[in-house]
Order: structure tokens, then C-alpha cells, then sequence
């Protein structure tokens, strides 16, 4: 099985699903998670890591730049042995040096489509233009900022959607749905030139 490690800055939602998604759902027998991490000590994730049997990192900011860190960071993933770094609401933009560690193994989930919208606020931007629909994309994390390959999307249906909130609720629903699905196929079957 995949080791992976996910890394997340506040309440885990997407941990617990892809956690769910080992123990019996999408990714059972094919991964299991050896690590979380996050640089925020009192995150809820955190908290669920706990309470679920698996090993925590933590490491707060602090002054140290931003490929320091990472370079710190890196360090206490490495006893872990992770196969792959899943990134669950992980508020840092990744630097070079981290990139570098783990080059091809790194996913992340992104609010949007990343040909159209990088960055923060992929669902207050979909409320804001009032779109029908938006999309929900699980991509590898290159050096860019959400520029890295497409591995799997799909599209959230907005229509009557009078809030942040909702728009919101339905984009992490699908969130959790593919999150996962997304991660066994990458796991299973890496794109062509990721394979090891």
C-alpha cells in the first residue's frame, strides 16, 4: 500500500474523507495515511489525526523564510516515508525546495478550474460572477501557482445557489467524492513520464 501524508491548515474536511476513502471506500487496500501535517498546532486536523491512531507534525510559522521552513518541514516528513503528499487545505504556497523533495508525488484539490482561476478564492469567485456551475480540479503541484498538470476534474452545479455558503457546501461535497477517486487513480495508474 501508498503512504501518504496529508497536509492541512485548518479543520481537515478532505482528511476525513480520503481517511473514510482508506478504510473502506476508494483508496481501501490501495493507501493509507502514515502522517498528518500541518503549520498550525491547534488545527482541528490535527485534532482528527489524533484521535484516529496517526502520527502528527507540526510546525507553527514562524521568522524563518519561506524555503527554510520548507527545508525544516521536509525534514520531519522524511522519517514518515511518504510515498505521496496530499495536500488538504494546506494554506502555504509550497517553495522550491519542497517541490524539489517530493517532485511528481505532491496533489492537491483546487476550487476551480486552474486554466481559468489560480490562487485563493476559487468558490467566493464563482459566487461573486454568479456562475452556473464551477469546477472542482485534483492536480499535481509543479512550481507554479495551481499550474501543475490536471489529473482529474468535475463540475459543481451552482444553479440556485443564493449564498457563499452553499456554493461552498456543494463544492466540498464534490470535493470529497473525488478526492479520493482521484488520488486511486493516480496511485494505481501514474500519468506516463510520473512513473516510477
Amino acid at each position: 500500500m501508498k503512504r501518504i501524508a496529508v497536509l492541512a491548515s485548518g479543520r481537515g474536511s478532505n482528511l476525513r474523507a480520503i481517511h473514510a476513502a482508506t478504510m473502506g471506500g476508494a483508496l481501501a487496500g490501495v493507501a493509507k495515511i502514515v502522517l498528518v501535517g500541518s503549520d498550525k498546532p491547534d488545527a482541528p486536523a490535527l485534532a482528527f489525526a489524533v484521535e484516529s491512531g496517526i502520527a502528527t507534525v507540526a510546525q507553527p510559522k514562524n521568522s524563518l523564510g519561506r524555503e527554510a521552513w520548507d527545508a525544516a518541514f521536509v525534514e520531519k516528513l522524511a522519517p514518515h516515508r511518504p510515498d505521496v503528499i496530499v495536500l488538504a487545505g494546506f494554506m502555504r504556497i509550497l517553495s522550491k525546495v519542497f517541490v524539489e523533495a517530493y517532485e511528481g508525488r505532491i496533489v492537491n484539490v483546487h476550487p476551480a478550474d486552474t486554466r481559468k482561476h489560480q490562487g485563493l478564492g476559487g468558490y467566493d469567485y464563482a459566487f461573486r460572477e454568479h456562475l452556473e456551475e464551477t469546477t472542482v480540479t485534483v492536480h499535481l503541484v509543479d512550481h507554479g501557482l495551481d499550474t501543475g498538470p490536471i489529473l482529474a476534474q468535475r463540475t459543481v452545479d451552482l444553479r440556485g445557489a443564493l449564498t457563499l455558503e452553499d456554493v461552498e457546501h456543494r463544492g466540498l461535497a464534490v470535493e470529497h467524492a473525488l478526492y479520493p477517486e482521484a488520488l486511486r487513480e493516480f496511485l494505481i495508474t501514474p500519468p506516463v513520464g510520473l512513473r516510477k
